[in-house]
């Protein structure tokens, strides 16, 4: 059973353990947050809207920390331009806790059930 998640612009493929590298998210360490599903699987594929607000994927906020610093150097020749920058990007390192689909399951199957037994 995994999940497709959405947050910080990007997309993740997320199993209950995993633990990921995202883009800084405004909570403290050991925060519970929940993350955006976009697609859900287990035994069946989910996708449409309806059945995607009842998937819940938590996850625990693991620590706050800086990605490598990256050089930007910009050159023009013959002009003597040269400048040269820098940039860290803010990153949270989150841990998948719990993926569920909720109560929509038990629902389908009821449904399901009724439905045959009023055609007949």
């Amino acid at each position: 059973m995994y999940a497709i998640v959405k947050t910080g612009g990007k997309q993740y493929r997320v199993e209950k353990g995993s633990t990921l590298l995202i883009e800084r998210l405004p909570e403290d360490e050991g925060a519970t947050v929940a993350l955006q599903p976009i697609m859900f699987r287990s035994d069946e594929v989910v996708l449409d809207a309806a059945a995607l607000a009842k998937v819940k994927v938590a996850a625990t906020i693991v620590e706050h920390i800086r990605g490598p610093k990256i050089r930007v150097f910009k050159y023009k020749p013959k002009s003597g331009y040269k400048r040269t920058a820098g940039h860290r990007q803010e990153l949270t390192r989150i841990k998948v806790t719990d993926i569920s689909m909720g109560a929509a399951k038990a629902a389908a199957k009821k449904a399901e059930a009724k439905a045959p037994a009023e055609e007949a």
